[in-house]
């Protein structure tokens, strides 16, 4: 139980990081184009979402054809569904 709790949190980190690099793509695209490499890109993504480098890789991993706003529905019903399942003291 405690090990699906914390796959199911380490998801919902990523979904919560895919969610804002869409809602903030202009930013987040920008901060891609002007890094010299992977590694500036994913502290650089980081740090404008406030999310560690699990959720900055997902970004940088991310498909252009996922930023559809189809695809955000999607992954934002997806981390809601997660953390409804979630206890709420953590």
């Amino acid at each position: 139980m405690v090990e699906d709790e914390r796959q199911t949190r380490q998801e919902l980190i990523v979904l919560d990081a895919l969610v804002q690099a869409m809602d903030r793509r202009d930013e987040v695209f920008q901060m891609i184009e002007d890094s010299e490499d992977m590694d500036e890109a994913i502290r650089r993504v980081g740090h404008l979402l406030g999310v560690g480098k699990l959720g900055s890789r997902a970004v940088l991993d991310l498909q252009a054809r996922r930023f559809t706003r189809d695809q955000r529905q999607a992954i934002a019903s997806r981390a809601e569904e997660l953390r409804s399942k979630l206890p709420d003291d953590r």
